[in-house]
C-alpha cells in the first residue's frame, strides 16, 4: 500500500478560538469592563444581568485568566498556608478543606510544613510574602504571637488551635479541654475509673489541654490522678503502639484509654492486639479528632470529634473576608463525642 501524501494547502482542524471578555459581553449586551466587574465581585448589578453573564459564561464555557483577575484586583489570587506535616492525615482533611473554599472563591493555596519548628515556621511565612500572597493560614504551631503579629502587617493571617488578637488576624481555637472531658465523662459513665491516658509530645498546647482536660474530669467523678498511667506519645501510630506497650509491661491497672488522637488510638490497638487483648471487651479506646478512617478502623473508633475539614474551610472564609477588609463573624466547629465499637460499659 503506498503512503497517503497530505494534499499540499491541507491543514489539520483549526484551533478554537480563545473566549474573550468582548465576547462574553457581546453576548450579555454589556460592556467588557462590566463583565470584568461582575466577575471580580467589584459591582453591584441587578440578578437579571448578573444571569445574563452567567449565562454567556456557562455557554462559552469561559475561565478568567486568572493573573489577569489579579491585576484588576490588585492581588495575586494566592493564599499561604502553613501546616505542621502535609503527609498527616489530620492536615490533609484541614487542607482539603482551605482548597475547596479557596476554589470556589478563584484562590490558589501554596501549601508548606513547618514540622513544629519555630525556625521553619517563620521560614515558611518568610517565603509565603516574597511570593507576594494575598493572605495566610497558619493550622497550629510553635511560633510565639509576637512574631504572628508581625507578619500580620504586611498580610492578614487566620491562626487555628490558639487565641490571638490583633489588627489583621483572626483565631479560630480549639476547644481541646472541653474535648478531653468528653471523652473521659464518656468512659466514667460506662463504668471506668481506671482509666489510662496516652499523651502527645511534651510541651505541645494541645496535648497539655487534653491532659488537663483528663485530670478535670477524673477530679470531677473524685477518682485519684495516678501518673502510672499516663505514658507520653508523639502523635503518631507508633507513639500510640510504644506507649501502649510501655503501659502493659508497667503491671499498672487500666480498663480504658483515651488517647490524645485518632492516630495514637490507631497504635493503641496494635499494642493491645499484640497482647491478645479484645477491644472493647478487655480494653475500651477512645481517639481525639475523628478522622475518617476511624469510622473503618476495626472495631470502630469512638472519638472526640473535631472536624479539621470544616476548620480549614473556615479558616479559608475568614482569611478571604480580611482580604477584602471585613471582620470575619466565624466560630470553630464544636468539638463533640462520637460513640461507635470501641468502647463497653463495665
Amino acid at each position: 500500500m503506498s503512503e497517503r501524501i497530505p494534499e499540499r494547502g491541507k491543514r489539520g482542524p483549526r484551533p478554537r478560538r480563545a473566549v474573550t471578555l468582548r465576547v462574553i459581553a457581546r453576548e450579555a449586551g454589556v460592556s467588557a469592563s462590566t463583565v470584568s466587574r461582575i466577575i471580580n465581585g467589584t459591582v453591584k448589578v441587578s440578578d437579571e444581568l448578573k444571569s445574563a453573564v452567567e449565562a454567556a459564561i456557562t455557554k462559552h464555557d469561559f475561565r478568567p485568566d486568572a493573573a489577569a483577575r489579579g491585576l484588576a484586583l490588585g492581588r495575586t489570587l494566592t493564599i499561604g498556608v502553613l501546616s505542621q506535616a502535609i503527609d498527616s492525615p489530620f492536615y490533609a482533611e484541614g487542607l482539603r478543606g482551605v482548597e475547596r473554599r479557596l476554589l470556589e472563591a478563584g484562590y490558589a493555596a501554596l501549601f508548606m510544613s513547618g514540622n513544629w519548628n519555630e525556625v521553619d515556621e517563620e521560614r515558611c511565612l518568610r517565603e509565603f510574602i516574597d511570593r507576594g500572597v494575598d493572605g495566610i493560614i497558619m493550622f497550629s504551631g510553635r511560633l510565639g504571637d509576637a512574631a504572628v503579629k508581625e507578619f500580620a502587617k504586611r498580610v492578614p493571617v487566620v491562626v487555628t488551635g490558639r487565641s490571638l488578637r490583633a489588627a489583621h488576624t483572626y483565631s479560630l481555637p480549639i476547644d481541646d479541654r472541653r474535648g478531653a472531658l468528653l471523652a473521659m465523662r464518656h468512659l466514667i459513665g460506662i463504668g471506668h475509673r481506671r482509666i489510662a491516658f496516652i499523651a502527645g509530645s511534651e510541651n505541645h498546647p494541645d496535648a497539655l489541654e487534653r491532659l488537663a482536660g483528663y485530670q478535670a474530669a477524673l477530679g470531677e467523678a473524685g477518682i485519684p490522678f495516678d501518673p502510672r498511667r499516663v505514658a507520653s506519645g508523639d502523635w503518631h501510630e507508633e507513639g500510640g503502639l510504644l506507649a501502649t506497650s510501655r503501659l502493659l509491661e508497667s503491671g499498672v491497672d487500666f480498663t480504658a484509654i483515651f488517647c490524645v488522637n485518632d492516630q495514637t488510638a490507631y497504635g493503641a490497638y496494635l499494642a493491645l492486639f499484640r497482647k491478645g487483648l479484645n477491644v472493647p471487651k478487655d480494653v475500651s479506646v477512645v481517639g481525639f479528632d475523628d478522622l475518617p478512617a476511624s469510622s473503618y478502623s476495626l472495631p470502630p473508633l469512638t472519638c472526640v470529634r473535631q472536624s479539621v475539614r470544616t476548620l480549614g474551610e473556615r479558616a479559608a472564609e475568614a482569611v478571604l473576608a480580611l482580604i477584602a477588609g471585613r471582620r470575619p463573624r466565624i466560630d470553630s466547629p464544636p468539638v463533640e463525642i462520637v460513640v461507635r465499637d470501641s468502647t463497653r460499659r463495665i
